[in-house]
């Protein structure tokens, strides 16, 4: 009885250092506690290495030289501090396989639960870090380069990073829930895929609009003051949508691969 008290103690103390540290809002927090106790009640002590793992290399990843990121708050709808709707997006799938498999555990929610947070960090990972590189992204609708921060853009520095990132994830993965090399495997090739699906959706799905007043391309719906006009893009499919619809289909194709191997 002791321990899940002390975690839910040390989930309570988790989400209040993240809001004071300003990496989470309000809203954050509290679905940051919430989506960490779903997961202690499937996976343990284990389970919550791994979210972890995701949620201190992301904010740090977040923060680390915010100073040369300013120009792109800009663009992106929300800036490095995460509300409800970005903790669900990049934790909600994990959460829920943990649930799954606390109801009735299996391996197929195992690895879902992984590949999950390995797409959600290789996906963070490649934003944060790839915003840094010198060069601009190359937008893959039209290969040609654009500005940092548009949606469906890669670069070599952040491809780098989203490899790196899924890879994280996977070798603690298989240091704590001892998976087999095919499964870590399946865990670093499909959490990379994540990302690359989050662009792929970025670039062909994702609502992008077009500021009145100063004419920039962004993903916020008010700019200057002003209602800003979509250019491109499927209503109601925004970031948080992506990133929560990317590594919900790189967990379903892993699983179906796991099961077929």
């Amino acid at each position: 009885m002791i321990v899940p008290i002390l975690i839910i103690v040390i989930l309570l103390a988790g989400g209040l250092a993240g809001y004071r540290e300003k990496s989470l809002t309000a809203s954050g927090a509290i679905a940051a506690v919430f989506v960490g106790l779903a997961i202690y009640a499937g996976f343990g002590i284990k389970g919550l290495v791994i979210l972890g793992v995701f949620f201190v290399s992301s904010s740090f990843w977040s923060k680390y030289k915010s100073y040369a990121k300013k120009e792109l708050e800009e663009k992106l709808a929300k800036g490095s501090t995460r509300d409800w709707r970005q903790v669900i997006a990049n934790g909600g799938m994990a959460a829920l396989f943990s649930i799954c498999y606390y109801f009735h555990p299996g391996e197929s929610w195992v690895i879902g639960f992984i590949v999950s947070l390995a797409s959600s960090n290789s996906d963070t990972w490649a934003s944060e870090i790839g915003s840094l590189s010198r060069k601009e992204p190359i937008f893959i609708r039209t290969f040609k380069r654009v500005e940092k921060g548009t949606s469906g853009a890669v670069s070599l520095l952040g491809s780098m990073a989203a490899l790196l990132g899924s890879l994280i994830v996977a070798l603690v993965s298989f240091w704590l829930f001892q998976l087999s090399l095919v499964n870590v495997m399946l865990v670093f090739l499909f959490g990379y895929i994540g990302n690359v699906i989050d662009t792929l959706f970025g670039a062909f799905y994702q609502q992008a609009y077009v500021c009145k007043q100063c004419g920039i391309e962004t993903e916020k719906r008010n700019h200057c003051g002003l209602p800003t006009s979509r250019i491109k893009g499927i209503s109601l499919v925004d970031n948080d949508m992506v990133n929560f619809l990317s590594g919900l289909l790189a967990a379903a194709l892993a699983i179906f691969v796991a099961q077929m191997l």
